[in-house]
């Protein structure tokens, strides 16, 4: 009798229209830098470095000390955290939704991002993505089999969405989703109530939902306040947007966030996410409602006013290392263009020869091509000593 030689079965077609994620490539060579005994700053990940509020983490802990808050929850999450989610939109925004029909809890926003266009997105249908983003509202149409249409973000205008050319894509049709995200990944760009409403004016037109990814309304500086897409009279009508805790209260490795759009959008996103997911553990939604109910203003102040110090000690170290930076006034990062246009090999230099982990703008899009994402969240002293290695390295790069 022949012997059969076992053969592994073929990937999903899929894959070949997805690349690995970058960052999983950055983590990899880290850690062979590091086995190796180098001493890695990163400057890479927008992953907060400091704690969230110590009655968070109380709650946590009191909470997961309950035994009857082991099993699973509902599909739809806890009620206390969606309606925490809900006030939260009231007391910053104005904007009042309804908790228990357009509210929905997320695994951190990112799963809601790939699982929204797995809701709405099938073969021949496309998604607008800026050509600056974060890599999940391509990847997302790409699994569902759509496809992908640029939409250039003008430096020139704050990084603001060029609808005019837009109107002229020869596929704009075909699309149903439009993402925008203000404070901006990864540019840290800002934008006001003003081009909202000129996003929806523009969606509404086309039959378009306005995706709108609002993780960093809470961090920013200069004395700005950002806005949400759904402060537009009558936005619910065509706008989902996407909150996460993960920079709101420094809670990145929790994975918690949301969704809040009409019920039919919600209904549609749950139908796909209650058959991939069951939910959040309980104490996390306990620890994550008191954040969202109960975390001072000043906690926020006095978080953002350390990440404005590191930005402004970034700015003023960028000439000496070869950048010329776009100064923001939110998110986690900054933005600026290398002196000979090569982000790659800029960025690879970098880790190799002075230790520091920096972003390549090019992974962001092909806009990025050229610039480079230098994150504020990284300890003080860890901070200045990037810059001092990165600032002996470029002296003598090239």
């Amino acid at each position: 009798m022949a012997t059969h030689t076992f053969s592994l079965p073929k990937t999903a077609a899929r894959l070949e229209r997805m690349p690995p994620y970058g960052f999983e490539l950055i983590n990899r060579r880290i850690a062979q830098l590091s086995a190796a005994g180098a001493d890695i700053i990163r400057l890479d990940m927008g992953s907060p470095d400091m704690p969230p509020p110590q009655p968070v983490i109380e709650m946590l802990q009191r909470s997961a000390e309950n035994p009857n808050y082991h099993n699973y929850g509902s599909y739809r999450g806890l009620p206390a955290f969606r309606k925490a989610v809900a006030d939260y939109y009231a007391r910053r925004f104005g904007v009042q939704v309804d908790p228990d029909t357009e509210v929905l809890p997320l695994i951190g926003s990112k799963e809601g991002i790939v699982n929204l266009a797995l809701a709405f997105l099938d073969r021949g249908d496309a998604a607008i993505v800026p050509d600056l983003n974060y890599p999940a509202y391509t990847m997302g149409a790409l699994m569902a089999g759509g496809d992908v249409i640029l939409m250039h973000l003008d430096p020139e205008r704050n990084y603001a969405p060029d609808l005019q050319a837009l109107r002229q894509h020869p596929d704009l049709r075909r699309a149903k989703l439009l993402w925008v995200n203000y404070p901006n990944n990864p540019t840290g760009a800002t934008c006001d109530l003003d081009l909202y409403a000129e996003l929806i004016a523009f969606c509404r037109e086309h039959d378009l939902l306005l995706c709108s990814d609002n993780p960093y309304a809470e961090v920013v500086y200069d004395g700005y306040r950002a806005p949400s897409a759904l402060q537009v009279e009558g936005a619910l009508t065509c706008t989902v947007e996407f909150m996460s805790l993960s920079k709101l209260y420094n809670m990145a490795g929790w994975r918690l966030g949301a969704c809040l759009a009409r019920r039919e959008v919600i209904e549609a996103l749950l139908t796909i996410k209650s058959n991939v997911d069951s939910g959040h553990f309980r104490p996390i939604y306990e620890a994550g409602a008191l954040a969202l109910n109960a975390t001072p203003q000043s906690w926020i102040d006095q978080r953002n006013a350390i990440y404005q110090a590191r930005r402004d000690a970034i700015l003023a170290a960028c000439p000496s290392i070869g950048l010329s930076a776009f100064k923001t006034s939110g998110s986690l990062y900054v933005w600026a263009r290398v002196a000979d246009g090569d982000d790659t090999a800029y960025v690879q230099a970098a880790l190799e020869q002075a230790q520091v982990s920096l972003t390549a703008g090019s992974m962001y899009g092909p806009a990025g091509k050229g610039y480079v994402r230098i994150s504020v969240g990284v300890e003080d002293s860890r901070l200045q000593e990037a810059i001092a290695r990165l600032q002996r390295w470029y002296a003598n790069w090239n």
